[in-house]
């Protein structure tokens, strides 16, 4: 199994940058497709960002395409994710996930989970 710790999450004015970073520690990185997903309060967790197993394909949610940008880095077990152009409405709890199998756009098929990071978006 693997295990993933968040971290980079905080308070931005709205427009402003933040980088994410989601260490992984465990069985192989390099085998597991990643996502980043958010949970608002009283609202469904949303996918954010995906990408395959060696970083060659990503998808993104309708509502972060053009200003974020999900990476990996096998070498370091690392996932990210740049955010820019932050608006109040990206605030939320940001978590990244793990699945031992292709890119996914769906909660249910990430086995693995992160504790999550606050990202607010003042206005």
């Amino acid at each position: 199994q693997v295990q993933l710790v968040e971290s980079g999450g905080g308070l931005v004015q709205a427009g402003g940058s933040l980088r994410l970073s989601c260490a992984a520690s465990g069985r192989t990185f390099s085998s597991y497709a990643m996502g980043w997903f958010r949970q608002a309060p009283g609202k469904d967790r949303e996918f954010v960002a995906g990408i395959n197993s060696v970083g060659a394909r990503t998808y993104y949610g309708d509502s972060v395409k053009g200003r974020f940008t999900i990476s990996r880095d096998n070498a370091k077990n690392t996932l990210y994710l740049q955010m820019n152009s932050l608006k109040p409405e990206d605030t939320a709890v940001y978590y990244c996930a793990a699945r031992d199998r292709g890119l996914a756009l769906e909660a249910r098929f990430y086995r693995y989970w992160g504790q999550g990071t606050q990202v607010t978006v003042s206005s």
